[in-house]
Order: structure tokens, then sequence, then C-alpha cells
């Protein structure tokens, strides 16, 4: 929203009860616009015709049986299926790397382990104007490490999103 989106959502599988992270970050995200999309589960990310991303696929969910954290597990409402228009989606789920990044990514290198390769320079991927930063490029590691290279690829994005050209190698 900071840099100029019309819009911005945040997709999550449960309700706002179940949502890890702090509810002062969801107050003030909220109070600068942007929308919240409960039981909402993300499942496949569809390109318009210039192969740009155009849509977000996601599935309507409800919530089951509690799972082993103890948080009621989501479970899909079948036939529920509805997509959203999207051109820039900003993934952040975890320190796992999910699957369903490369599956629906044509061109999208990832190592042995999963994780995203980047350039650590500006930390785009090997698709352009895809980039990556975190546990999905490094695999667990410190909220430090993730900041560092957020903050790296938000220099980066911006750059990207202005027309001009990243910077060399080092």
């Amino acid at each position: 929203m900071r840099l100029g989106a019309d819009d911005v959502f945040c997709l999550y599988r449960r309700t706002e009860t179940e949502m890890p992270g702090r509810g002062k970050d969801r107050k003030m995200a909220l109070e600068e616009g942007v929308r919240f999309q409960y039981l909402t589960q993300p499942v496949a990310f569809h390109p318009g015709p210039d192969g740009s991303l155009a849509q977000i696929e996601c599935l309507r969910m409800e919530l089951g049986e509690p799972d082993a954290s103890g948080r009621r597990r989501p479970v899909e409402v079948p036939g529920s299926e509805f997509r959203i228009p999207a051109d820039t989606v900003i993934i952040a789920i975890g320190n796992k790397p999910n699957p369903l990044i490369p599956q629906t990514m044509e061109g999208l290198e990832t190592s042995k382990w999963g994780t995203i390769v980047v350039n650590p320079d500006t930390m785009e991927t090997s698709v352009r104007g895809v980039f990556a930063a975190g546990d999905i490029v490094s695999g667990a590691a410190t909220v430090i490490s993730a900041m560092g290279q957020g903050r790296i690829a938000a220099a980066s994005i911006h750059r990207f999103l202005g027309g001009e050209d990243p910077p060399t190698a080092s």
C-alpha cells in the first residue's frame, strides 16, 4: 500500500483467531487499507496473455477438528473455487519451501532442498521480475537474515517497477 498499490490482500486459510503473528500488525495493516481474506487457500497462479501473473486461484475453507498444533484444521469447501485478479504476489508461509511455487511457475530455479535460487545482490529469481527472500531462499534462518534479504528485495523491486536495470553482481 505504501508503494502505491491500488489493492493489497492478505489471504489466509484459517480465521483471524488462528492466524500467527501479532494482532497489532494486522490492525496497522487494516488501518493502511490492507484487506484480509480469511478461510481462503491459494492453490495456483494463472498468467495473462502476456505471460505475467493475472490471477490467483483460491478455494474457500472451513475449520475442522484441531490439528497437532491445537489450531482447527482448514478443510476445503467442495466446489468453492474462485479467482482473484493479481499482478504481484508476496508469499509468506513459514520456513519450509512450498512445492506449489515451482510447480506453478515455469522457469523458476530451485535448489536440491526446494529453496528458490536468487541473485544475492538483487534477490531476483531466475524469472525476470520475480523476487524472493527469507526462508524460501535460505531455508530456516534468523528473522534478521530474512529482514536483510527483504530490504535488498524491496529495493530491487522498487528499481524494477521504476524501470531501472538491476545492479550488476559484485
